[in-house]
């Protein structure tokens, strides 16, 4: 396959957090992108592809559409995967994993469709099928549609490859990055954590003022195809060196071992001179000196029943901490506007709630603190 044949690139999101991932994409100079259920199409080349995974802080996974045709039934699906050049693209000595999902059409099974492609694959091309293997082969059958990508991440995009230490209930990379775009961080001017954990916002917002790239780190499933060009991805990755911020960025918490896995975690990933973390208690923070920015929080939210009553005084104590960050513009992920309300802060009406370790959470975003 030519590796600069124009194909259909999907930005997998998580669900609700299309548009701004569609903003990312076109910001970052991606053609066509167009949001759709559960992500963003674009445009592009193997390179393009490339490049997403390197560049995209938002998206979960970076899907490269190599085939689309009509089956009716198992032994249409068989003859038509057998066509498919899968030479061009995987490699014969390269392990390959085919998953399936099947929604509104004559094949219901997805065990069994998957297992049919992956017969089809092995015969034609010779490549070892594995449950482990790295590169994994997605088909989705709607209405009796068959649409076949290859998986160019591998693992999940939010593992950049340099963040070890993590606390419980973590904040995604990638759903904080979106977060931070929702809230408006646009690269400039100082970011603010007072219940840190891990550190991921603080060091999303470093790495975002910085030019570093997320995917810099850390090996990906298009590496282990036939089509890749390893001196044009070692080019790729290496261009467009990073610059110090003007802005520095800050988290607190009151757990010192969190506090520790922050700075961990910042030294890994290469802004630990631009980031400081502190342990403090939410009800003790004060502004940092210097100009005002964004204070972003990810509080707990009493997800069990009967916790919800409990959160009050904690959220009363934030509101009355960050009610002295005039000028600082302050975004809240909560469960509830109950919640948020607590705080007394003016919160404007929530964003669309998405989905964070399966509990809904929304943004709530004020304007500049008076």
């Amino acid at each position: 396959m030519d590796t600069a044949a124009e194909l259909e690139i999907f930005l997998v999101a998580p669900p609700g957090l299309e548009a701004p991932l569609r903003a990312e994409a076109m910001e970052r100079g991606f053609a066509g992108a167009t949001a759709g259920e559960g992500g963003v199409t674009i445009k592009g080349s193997w390179p393009d592809a490339w490049r997403a995974n390197l560049e995209l802080r938002g998206a979960s996974r970076v899907l490269v559409r190599i085939a689309s045709f009509r089956a009716m039934h198992l032994a249409q699906l068989d003859k038509r995967a057998r066509k498919v050049a899968w030479g061009e693209i995987l490699r014969a000595d390269m392990p390959v994993h085919v998953e399936a999902t099947c929604r509104r059409s004559k094949i219901y099974h997805s065990g069994a469709a998957a297992q049919r492609i992956a017969t089809a694959i092995g015969e034609e091309l010779g490549a070892p099928i594995s449950a482990e293997a790295e590169v994994v082969v997605k088909a989705r059958i709607e209405d009796d549609l068959v649409t076949i990508s290859i998986d160019s991440s591998g693992e999940m995009l939010h593992k950049r490859g340099h963040k070890e230490a993590v606390n419980r209930a973590p904040m995604r990379e990638t759903l904080a990055a979106l977060f931070l775009r929702q809230a408006g961080y646009d690269g400039t001017g100082p970011v603010f954590d007072p219940m840190c954990g891990s550190g991921t916002f603080a060091i999303e917002a470093a790495e975002i003022a910085a030019g570093l790239k997320p995917g810099r780190d850390r090996e990906f499933a298009f590496e282990q195809l036939a089509n890749f060009d390893a001196a044009a991805w070692r080019k790729m990755r290496t261009a467009s060196p990073h610059s110090s911020p003007a802005a520095r960025f800050y988290g607190s918490d009151r757990d010192p071992g969190a506090v520790r896995m922050a700075k961990a975690n910042a030294e890994r990933a290469g802004v630990a001179e631009w980031v400081t973390f502190a342990e403090a208690d939410i009800a003790d923070v004060v502004p940092p000196e210097g100009p005002a920015g964004l204070v972003i929080i990810n509080p707990p939210y009493g997800t069990r029943i009967g916790e919800r009553g409990a959160m009050g005084p904690l959220y009363r104590a934030m509101g009355r901490s960050l009610s002295r960050f005039t000028g600082w513009r302050v975004a809240l992920i909560t469960t509830e506007a109950a919640l948020a309300k607590a705080t007394g802060l003016p919160f404007q009406a929530p964003l669309p709630s998405v989905s964070h370790g399966g509990i809904r959470v929304s943004l709530f975003l004020t304007d500049p603190l008076k």
